[in-house]
């Protein structure tokens, strides 16, 4: 259930942060009012997790070790128990791939093209959030991977989302494994 309730918490956080966004961007805000939008909610929501993770100081170290990510934990209990999410998260965002593709022209060039752009954006940011969610529920927050390796994939692969996802999520992966070697290795 850990991941499910993750997926749910993230959900409410990206409604949260779409329903802020399009609230306060009624002044012709746009993107930069829902990315403002989304650090407001996350650093609101971060604030509660924060609280409720630290009311017993026993667990600090394992609130920490969650907070930054870890994979000292990591056994095949845990990949039964995110291969699920994991499978249909990734299923659903290369299915969709070629949309985001369409979506990168623009809403009124999608629609022109046979695309519902509003559908297509909640379907893959569904997808997004339940793939985010189930890696956050088992291993904890490793944001950076997310924010650097998408970006420097795609100056190698190109745009193109149907090689994109699937290379950010193997490069992805070694790269978390990678560091974690490093980390594990200089401590030792």
């Amino acid at each position: 259930t850990v991941p499910l309730a993750a997926f749910v918490g993230a959900l409410g956080g990206v409604l949260a942060s779409y329903v802020l966004g399009a609230t306060a961007g009624r002044g012709g805000g746009g993107t930069t009012t829902l990315i403002l939008a989304g650090v407001a909610v996350s650093s609101f929501l971060t604030a509660i997790q924060s609280f409720v993770m630290q009311r017993d100081s026993a667990d600090i170290k394992r609130v920490y070790s969650w907070l930054f990510g870890d994979f000292s934990g990591a056994d095949w209990g845990m990949v039964r128990l995110a291969l699920p999410y994991a499978l249909v998260s990734v299923v659903m965002m290369l299915v969709h791939a070629r949309h985001l593709d369409v979506l990168a022209l623009g809403d009124d060039e999608a629609a022109t093209l046979g695309l519902h752009p509003a559908r297509a954006r909640l379907v893959v940011l569904g997808a997004a959030s339940l793939a985010t969610a189930t890696a956050v529920a088992v291993s904890g927050i490793i944001g950076f991977v997310g924010l650097v390796v998408p970006h420097m994939i795609r100056r190698i692969a190109g745009p193109g989302h149907r090689l994109l996802m699937p290379l950010a999520v193997l490069v992805g992966g070694a790269f978390t494994v990678l560091c974690d070697l490093v980390a594990r290795t200089v401590l030792a």
